[in-house]
């Protein structure tokens, strides 16, 4: 079978997946038990390292639009999705608090969409959807758990 066509993702992109996560909930968490003195900064690497990932992403539809050539109709649109990200990164950055973490989580949950629309047009492989649905769950879960120790504790 073609590694392209294959359904369940590499078990090394699933693991590294997985350890991507731990920013995330970590901080997210941390947010409810680390002292008051440190969640300002505990938020901070937080929103920073969600910009990172956000670029990361984006850099994968650019790959993407690579992939897809110069004479696809979708290559147009991969070009896009690779710039979106991290601009939204970077405004979620420079937003209030509570602003900035609806910016990012919906920013990750949209991008889940995208990742769809580019394996049902052949650009990206069959097993990616199972691979981003599980992380983009967690990511958007972790980022909401985050807002909501933001709404309670500053």
């Amino acid at each position: 079978m073609h590694p392209f066509s294959a359904t369940r993702p590499p078990k090394l992109a699933l693991g590294l997946g997985l350890v991507g996560l731990i920013p995330f909930v970590s901080g997210a968490l941390g947010l409810w038990v680390t002292p008051e003195a440190w969640r300002e900064r505990v938020l901070e690497e937080l929103l920073a390292y969600a910009a990172i990932v956000l670029a990361f992403m984006g850099a994968i539809h650019w790959g993407l639009a690579m992939r897809a050539g110069e004479e696809s109709s979708q290559a147009p649109i991969q070009l896009a999705l690779s710039v979106i990200p991290p601009l939204l990164g970077w405004v979620g950055l420079s937003l209030p608090i509570n602003l900035a973490l609806p910016v990012f989580f919906t920013a990750f949950a949209t991008l889940y969409f995208a990742d769809v629309w580019a394996v049902r047009h052949g650009l990206a492989p069959v097993w990616y959807p199972a691979l981003r649905k599980p992380l983009s769950i967690l990511v958007v879960l972790s980022l909401m758990v985050a807002w909501l120790a933001v709404g309670r504790v500053f």
